[in-house]
């Protein structure tokens, strides 16, 4: 089979992806995530297995209410049972009544599998998939055969494998994608099966890896370079287990750093890479994985101060593709292993490189301070927080009288959390109280309370994560802690940490830090 470069993207985000521990994607969140798929560019989506839940059925009837422009959409299932007609097989009927233009079997492809799991025999298997595939393709459906364990089958007993796909292929599937299910195959064994599979079976190949053995990536590259040109993966990897392959990884290695090209994904598609990795954390509930390649927020993060002297002269010294082209971005880390490089770059904004007095003041500051247990890697806006006042360009937004926290447990078990703010602001006094589900919850309620009429603005901003950690264990319950707060608004995500023996102190620390800074941000149009 002649091959070209080009690849075909198969997304299964929606249905392999919705098996990762922790997610349910509501129906909603299903078409949301597909529409980004489709803008992206991917040429499949798989929307899911119509027979085994009312909301994949429903997904179907309801992607069908979306002009897409790039994507078709697949619907997924098995043969059919060894006791039925295909015509009869309720699974047949489900994939058929999706009306959707792609249907995926997947078919056994493994000895062990067919006899010990389907407890059938390996000549009915071969029947199941060639009835399946002929009565879908008189049902005008493109056909797509996920050859289940083929690599493991195909090690066991090539000759069965093998004859599992020509039997698909002799009744008109379109085409054909090898699985490595149980995800243990290393790339020198994909590289060499698909290209055995490639000198026999005529109709297009792809490659489905799963990542237990964290090669899904290097597998499906090492397939594509045998001469799959189907790759299937899920966004951020999500699937069962260890996860698939990863096409936030897989689609810039192949766009930027390969000979191959995908058919609707090009330059300006890929920056919209970041974007999507985000989109589908945020809707699974997922935190980001900081050093994810490619899209993660630490993938283009320096923090020696010789790097970031290097990349200075030249990007290409620390970075191997453009952050830019991902939509990611460069980030300049500073703490207490920062020269005046790191200090430099983050500054550039201020334009003081050239007051070598004020470079140095500042990184002293830093560098005190974090010997105190400030940590600034993951808090940026308490770095730009602390430049200003080091350059006298602070401005505080209101005073602070007092606050109070207090948590109740009533007889029935319950706790409550209560806390009451007191501030200033231009002279103006406010108090105000708030409930919470803790006392940081508590306090930014009462806060915002308090700062609502002033600063309408804040309600753009929320908290998204929260993270607490000892700083100097060994004093026990009288450790300083560190707290670590995540805002985000409608442009941007920052940081802010607070320090302190005290734990709702160190919070409150942090939470007026990220409300100060979005305030600033806001005034200076940042």
């Amino acid at each position: 089979m002649k091959t070209g470069n080009k690849v075909i993207i198969y997304d299964t985000t929606l249905r392999d992806g919705s098996q990762t521990e922790g997610i349910s994607f509501s129906l909603q969140d299903k078409i949301g995530i597909a529409l980004k798929l489709d803008d992206l560019g991917v040429d499949y989506i798989e929307g899911g297995y119509p027979l085994s839940n009312p909301k994949d059925k429903s997904f179907f009837k309801e992607i069908r209410k979306n002009s897409l422009q790039n994507a078709k959409i697949a619907a997924f299932g098995s043969t059919k049972r060894a006791n039925k007609k295909a015509s009869e097989d309720p699974g047949i009927k489900a994939l058929l009544a999706t009306e959707m233009p792609v249907v995926t079997i997947v078919a056994k492809s493994w000895d062990f599998h067919v006899t010990d799991v389907l407890n059938v025999s390996l000549d009915e298997n071969l029947k199941m998939v060639s009835e399946t595939v002929k009565y879908l393709k008189t049902n005008d459906r493109e056909v797509i055969l996920d050859a289940e364990h083929f690599f493991d089958g195909h090690k066991n007993n090539a000759r069965y494998s093998l004859k599992v796909l020509k039997a698909a292929q002799d009744s008109g599937v379109d085409s054909i994608v090898l699985c490595d299910t149980n995800g243990g195959c290393l790339p020198h064994e994909v590289e060499k099966i698909t290209a055995n599979v490639i000198s026999k079976i005529k109709v297009p190949l792809g490659i489905h890896t799963h990542n237990d053995g964290e090669l899904a990536v290097a597998n499906t590259l090492a397939a594509v370079n045998s001469g799959a040109r189907h790759v299937q993966g899920t966004i951020n990897g999500l699937g069962e287990r260890c996860g698939n392959a990863n096409l936030c990884s897989v689609i810039p290695d192949l766009v930027l750093k390969s000979k191959f090209r995908c058919r609707y994904i090009g330059n300006s598609e890929l920056k919209k890479l970041t974007e999507i990795s985000r989109y589908v954390n945020e809707i699974a509930n997922f935190v980001p994985m900081p050093n994810q390649p490619f899209v993660g927020s630490s993938a283009f993060a320096h923090k020696g101060g010789l790097h970031v002297n290097a990349i200075q002269k030249n990007r290409s010294t620390y970075e191997h593709i453009e952050p830019e082209a991902v939509g990611n971005e460069r980030r300049i880390l500073i703490s207490e292993l920062s020269g005046s490089s790191n200090i430099l770059k983050k500054v550039e904004k201020y334009k003081i490189e050239h007051d070598q007095k004020t470079m140095r003041k500042i990184l002293n500051r830093v560098q005190d301070m974090e010997n105190e247990g400030y940590h600034f890697e993951s808090a940026e806006g308490s770095f730009d927080l602390l430049v200003k006042k080091v350059l006298g360009k602070h401005k505080g937004f209101f005073d602070l009288e007092d606050f109070r926290v207090i948590v109740e447990k009533g007889k029935n078990g319950n706790s409550i959390t209560r806390a009451t703010v007191k501030i200033k602001v231009n002279g103006v006094e406010e108090l105000t109280a708030s409930d919470g589900d803790g006392p940081v919850n508590a306090l930014d309620g009462a806060l915002r309370k308090a700062l609502k009429e002033f600063y309408p603005s804040l309600s753009d901003m929320h908290l998204v994560d929260f993270k607490v950690r000892v700083i100097n264990p060994k004093e026990a319950t009288a450790a300083k802690v560190r707290v670590i707060i995540e805002s985000r608004d409608h442009k941007d995500t920052w940081g802010t940490v607070g320090v302190s023996e005290n734990l709702i102190e160190a919070s409150w620390q942090a939470l007026v830090e990220s409300i100060e800074y979005k305030l600033l941000k806001d005034e200076d149009g940042d």
